[in-house]
């Protein structure tokens, strides 16, 4: 008789962004996550506007039950900055989401992340981080305890090889809030980061998206038009064939960890220098003593990820 597994439950802390929306949409079509909460934090765009888009994105997906927690408006030290000039002033360029009626809940999200850790047993839940830690590290900062109580931290961060692409030495959510990335990289919480080094090699080629676009539902045609859109800036940026999937990476390796690999090492983040504010310095090669603190994924196999994301996507019809 096959045992019964229980859904893995996950919280998604988010700035969507477009590459964030489908990674939304990815982890609602699968039976394997249950989405306990989105919490959303200022990134992409404001915090009214990444609020705004995950509610109208639950819409879409007919999962109004699932609550939204607005949460950091800014980052913890550093002037705000966001990314209009790659996701369109709405974050969803090419999407254009209705009005949502769905609104955010009156607690803001980094209690309710404290409120909810300190509930359930631990391991219970795992946080998905597609933006700026902000939430977490105001979480861990004014609750510590909760640090042992999250199962693993799976996030969207960092760069090595391929340097960074907000600076040259930075990726965007480290960029964004490099203290808050700071604080959680230092905690202790068992996280896989997904850095560009991965990301880059996901590109959203028109071959691609072609079976995606042939789904003809409302979900596959939007995930196309923002994923494909001629002006998308990583095309025009770097000269590929297509903008690189981000964010999806992180609920792709949480359900399908045998198309990734990587190492275990350690990851600090730089607040300190000009130059490098928010880089991400990794010992992939064990140089120093510094014990590891993170799964860094260097490696995916696009193709069956591409595959399995639109068996996904013709779920939400």
């Amino acid at each position: 008789m096959m045992t019964q597994v229980s859904p893995r439950r996950i919280i998604i802390d988010t700035d969507p962004g477009q590459d964030d929306a489908v990674a939304i949409l990815l982890a609602l079509a699968s039976p394997e996550l249950q989405v306990d909460a989105i919490m959303t934090v200022a990134g992409n765009v404001p915090l009214s506007q990444t609020t705004k888009n995950a509610c109208a994105l639950l819409e879409l997906a007919g999962r109004e039950e699932i609550p939204v927690y607005a949460g950091a408006a800014r980052p913890l030290h550093k002037a705000p900055i966001n990314a209009e000039h790659v996701h369109g002033e709405t974050g969803m360029g090419g999407a254009n989401l209705p009005e949502p009626r769905l609104r955010a809940q009156a607690i803001d999200a980094a209690t309710h992340l404290v409120d909810v850790l300190r509930k359930e047993p631990a391991g219970s839940i795992t946080l998905v981080c597609l933006g700026p830690m902000t939430n977490l590290a105001h979480a861990l900062t004014h609750a510590p305890d909760i640090a042992p109580k999250i199962a693993r931290l799976v996030a969207m961060g960092g760069a090595q090889r391929e340097g960074g692409n907000i600076t040259p030495t930075a990726e965007f959510n480290f960029f964004v809030d490099p203290h808050a990335a700071k604080i959680v990289m230092a905690a202790g919480i068992p996280t896989t980061l997904l850095p560009l080094d991965v990301t880059h090699r996901a590109i959203a080629t028109p071959r691609r998206l072609a079976p995606i676009a042939d789904l003809k539902t409302p979900v596959g045609d939007m995930v196309v038009r923002m994923l494909g859109a001629e002006d998308r800036f990583e095309k025009m940026k770097y000269g590929w064939e297509g903008g690189a999937l981000h964010d999806p990476l992180t609920i792709g390796w949480l359900l399908w960890p045998d198309l990734f690999s990587g190492w275990e090492c350690n990851v600090e983040i730089e607040v300190e220098a000009p130059l490098c504010l928010g880089q991400s310095v990794v010992d992939l090669w064990k140089v120093t003593d510094r014990p590891s603190n993170a799964l860094w994924i260097d490696h995916v196999d696009s193709d069956a990820f591409y595959t399995r994301l639109t068996e996904r996507l013709a779920r939400l019809t």
